[in-house]
């Protein structure tokens, strides 16, 4: 599917490009004692997507070590994807820690060197370290290989007694529910939709070959934590939506039904990855619904079997996506898709072929992903094995570039290919194609659609000016007392209310 002209010439600012200059020459003063700041580094947006889904909810990384903090210890996060310009540097840290991830690698490695040579100690953590930590060595002083949750507090103690280590690792094996709450307090809450972000499991029943969840060296057994203290933790945020970054919520669907229960009391929103399988059981999918889920983001990863089986996912047969796509719909529940383009079974036919069933099958919300080797992952080790893999700049192992070659296709044709899906799912045609059916729904769906995936010059400007929770709110909350009266209803009367289920405002579900 050949993109038109235009999708060559797409709009990219420079400050969505390249990250923020740090100053060689800045002298800021020996380091602060005890003071600790966390960096989540700049990464390149993909013009071709929503800048929007960049500032949707902070990522929990940072806050999540930061609770980890152990008194005596001030610590602050700064993520460079704000816009607000390079890390602070007055009061100049003692410590800084760093999360590294392959497609920002070569920044954490810039921003290490600027502080270690003006006098920080440096610790870099991530699942880059851990696939690669050999990589990661030389630009640090210390290496957090694994759980960063428990390695902080005695990272930062060792500091203090001059006994830092080079080395420390950590396991996914302590139980998940002790972790500390993340320290939200910390974060920018303008700059964000919402910043109930929330994790409550760890895991995931699949090990998809391409998936980050199959690196080498990371063990990480499926963990759930309390119902209830997850439900306490979304209502002490107090937000009208939330986001749960689980990497699959409905692995265990009795899991599940527990979380939804303790959600509904609290009349909030929220949205979720899954896996389509959730759709097993109808009545799970009426639950989600009635404790406030109004979005999913679902793996569909392809339409053909056989890539499905080569990836060695577990999932239903493609041919009954469409009857799982209706019972979400018919919940009220939004969908929004991701597909993975250039398995070893896709030809040039797949863009047209997975843009229509997501037009035919009224996706609200659709994201695609170039098949993309990470380092450490069975797909990484059969591409170096075959001589596939066209070069190592982990910057473009982003799934939104090429890196290596397709076996039905030339790189420059899934490249095309991958900018003219998007090109085409966002255009003006196929936003109403995938129009609602209740006609009551369509004026609220346009609206989220043009916001979300039409405005990437309105983004940018309510990224750099910190307005994005300002220009959502009033929009998600009139969501939230829209859905409170589609559960009504779908309590009253089940028959009428999947008749006229809601369009939601779910951003980027």
């Amino acid at each position: 599917m050949e993109p038109p002209p235009r999708a060559r010439r797409l709009w990219h600012p420079r400050s969505l490009r390249d990250p923020p200059r740090l100053d060689p020459d800045l002298r800021p003063g020996p380091p602060t004692p005890r003071l600790a700041l966390l960096i989540n580094p700049f990464y390149r947006k993909d013009p071709h997507a929503s800048f929007g889904k960049h500032v949707l909810t902070p990522t929990l990384a940072l806050t999540s070590v930061a609770a980890s903090t152990p008194p005596g210890w001030t610590v602050s996060c700064w993520d460079e994807n704000l816009l607000q310009g390079p890390p602070p540097w007055l009061p100049f840290p003692e410590v800084v820690g760093i999360t590294v991830h392959l497609t920002f690698a070569k920044r954490a490695f810039e921003l290490a060197r600027w502080y270690r040579e003006r006098g920080a100690k440096v610790v870099l953590g991530g699942l880059h370290v851990l696939s690669c930590p050999e990589e990661c060595a030389p630009h640090a002083d210390a290496l957090a290989v694994g759980e960063g949750v428990q390695l902080w507090g005695r990272i930062l103690r060792d500091v203090e007694a001059g006994a830092l280590q080079p080395r420390y690792e950590g396991s996914y094996l302590a139980p998940y529910r002790d972790d500390p709450a993340p320290r939200r307090d910390l974060l920018p809450r303008g700059q964000f939709l919402t910043t109930t972000s929330l994790i409550a499991t760890r895991g995931c029943h699949n090990r998809c070959a391409f998936c980050y969840l199959a690196t080498e060296g990371l063990h990480m057994p499926y963990m759930l934590r309390d119902p209830e203290q997850v439900a306490r933790e979304m209502e002490e945020d107090g937000q009208p939506y939330a986001v749960f970054t689980d990497n699959n919520l409905g692995s265990r669907p009795e899991y599940l039904r527990r979380l939804c229960r303790a959600l509904r009391p609290l009349e909030k929103i929220w949205s979720a990855a899954v896996s389509i399988d959730v759709t097993d059981d109808p009545a799970l999918v009426r639950e989600m619904a009635l404790a406030g889920c109004t979005g999913v983001f679902v793996g569909f990863e392809s339409l053909s079997p056989e890539n499905i089986a080569g990836s060695g996912k577990r999932s239903p047969r493609p041919e009954d996506y469409a009857r799982r796509v209706a019972l979400l719909h018919s919940n009220g529940i939004q969908v929004n898709g991701s597909f993975v383009l250039g398995f070893d079974g896709d030809g040039p036919e797949v863009f047209e072929r997975t843009v229509a069933w997501i037009e035919a099958n009224r996706l609200e919300c659709a994201t695609f992903h170039i098949l993309t080797p990470y380092p450490g992952t069975p797909l990484f080790e059969q591409m170096e094995r075959e001589g596939r893999l066209l070069h190592r700049d982990w910057s473009l192992y982003d799934t939104a570039h090429v890196v290596f070659r397709p076996r039905r296709m030339a790189p420059e044709e899934l490249a095309r290919g991958y900018a003219g899906c998007y090109e085409r799912l966002f255009s003006h045609r196929s936003i109403w194609r995938r129009r609602p059916e209740d006609p009551a729904a369509v004026l609220p769906y346009l609206g989220m659609s043009y916001l979300y995936k039409r405005s990437n010059r309105l983004w940018y400007w309510l990224i750099r000016l910190g307005l994005t929770h300002a220009v959502w709110r009033p929009l998600v909350e009139w969501t939230r007392l829209r859905h409170l009266r589609f559960r009504r209803r779908l309590v009253a009367r089940p028959g009428e209310a999947r008749r006229r289920a809601p369009a939601v405002v779910s951003a980027g579900v």
